[in-house]
């Protein structure tokens, strides 16, 4: 196994480790369309208000039965390219929080993502990222260049603040094409920068450690298959630098397209595929560590109940969240189901909030990071825990 053979890093003092979970942050960029990911099967107005794109009824015999709503509780099911999640839901290791999200109501990407990313209510919060501010609050003595890592091209807003993060694209990229004389090369001039700086041979040790990490390379596990693509990718990466013990406590991830204006059949599923293959692949890898592992996705806002003549669906407000983990107390839905009756839409004819999201990331925080600064990472916002981490 990968962490037998890579010697942990002792990034931190004597007698200190990292304080709490690993936390994976997964962000569905675009406004994710959260009424066809768990589907209110239960309740009629769904399909008054989509004749087209509601994903039908776990009972209707009319639809194909690969076609039709995988039920949760009787009232809320899958969309049926979410079955491999069902698993976990059933281990009780997957909770769904519906109708969350934020205060503003702009339906504006980049507003919302902003202030979602930020954890603030309106512009003139910290300009900081709420993990930024977690882990400026929280000392765990680990001094770990991977202590937090942004996956993709550079750091997610929400990364942002006094502790450095790294960007980290494609581990393969360490590897210099697998060229073995320009990576000694290289070794052998950073060697001579930071012969005398500390924090430079633990940037030398971290380089070492990706060398013997090949996410490439690497086989399969048995039952499950990362998907082809960056999202799959980021997440085998992010089990291999837990296994490898190499001091990572946040790692935030992306999964963008989800502004499905048009034809947006197609495109979900799509994206509910790699989703739900993706979890279903770490989580399976990561078994064993599960027990200091959280996962947490989130959507900047959802979408418009009513499908739009171009067989898709506009900008709208409530969204929904999943948290995935160990110690979930899963199998539920979370939060008050506003409705779907007109006059139980706010704005143009949206889903109403009735969770905040930073009340779901401060649960988090708290209970299975150790860190009890919530009223510093969400400023102005008064915290209502409830009960999905123990």
């Amino acid at each position: 196994m990968l962490n037998k053979l890579l010697p942990r890093l002792a990034f931190a003092p004597a007698q200190t480790a990292p304080r709490g979970d690993t936390l994976v942050v997964i962000f569905l960029r675009g406004a994710a369309d959260v009424l066809n990911m768990v589907v209110p099967h239960g309740e009629s107005a769904y399909y008054n208000l989509r004749p087209s794109l509601g994903i039908p009824r776990p009972d209707d015999r009319r639809a194909k039965n690969e076609a039709r709503t995988l039920d949760l509780d009787g009232f809320f099911g899958l969309h049926p390219e979410m079955r491999p999640l069902l698993e976990m839901w059933q281990e009780k290791q997957l909770a769904i929080i519906h109708a969350c999200g934020a205060p503003d109501e702009s339906r504006s990407h980049f507003k919302a993502m902003e202030l979602m990313e930020r954890g603030v209510d309106d512009e003139r919060g910290p300009a900081s990222g709420w993990i930024g501010r977690h882990l400026a609050t929280l000392d765990t003595g680990n001094s770990s260049p991977l202590r937090a890592i942004g996956l993709g091209q550079m750091p997610q807003r929400s990364l942002s603040g006094s502790v450095p993060v790294s960007a980290l694209r494609s581990i393969a990229d360490f590897h210099l094409g697998g060229d073995p004389r320009a990576v000694a090369q290289m070794r052998a001039a950073l060697n001579t920068i930071y012969a005398q700086d500390v924090a430079g041979q633990e940037t030398l040790n971290i380089l070492d450690i990706l060398q013997k990490l090949d996410p490439i390379a690497q086989s399969p596990i048995p039952n499950y298959q990362y998907p082809i693509t960056d999202f799959g990718l980021a997440l085998r990466q992010t089990a291999m630098l837990v296994k490898a013990e190499v001091g990572l406590e946040v790692a935030a991830i992306d999964l963008g397209g989800w502004d499905t204006h048009f034809a947006q059949g197609g495109i979900q599923a799509r994206l509910l595929k790699d989703l739900s293959e993706g979890l279903a692949a770490f989580h399976a890898e990561m078994a064993d560590q599960m027990g200091k592992l959280t996962v947490v996705t989130m959507s900047e806002f959802g979408r418009r109940v009513a499908e739009n003549g171009s067989l898709g669906t506009d900008h709208g407000h409530g969204s929904m969240m999943m948290v995935l983990g160990g110690h979930v107390d899963g199998g539920k839905v979370y939060g008050d189901w506003p409705g779907l009756q007109a006059e139980q839409l706010v704005g143009p004819g949206d889903l109403a909030v009735s969770s905040d999201y930073r009340d779901v990331l401060a649960e988090i925080i708290q209970v299975r990071l150790n860190n009890p600064a919530v009223d510093a990472i969400f400023p102005e916002h008064r915290v209502r825990f409830k009960g999905i981490v123990g």
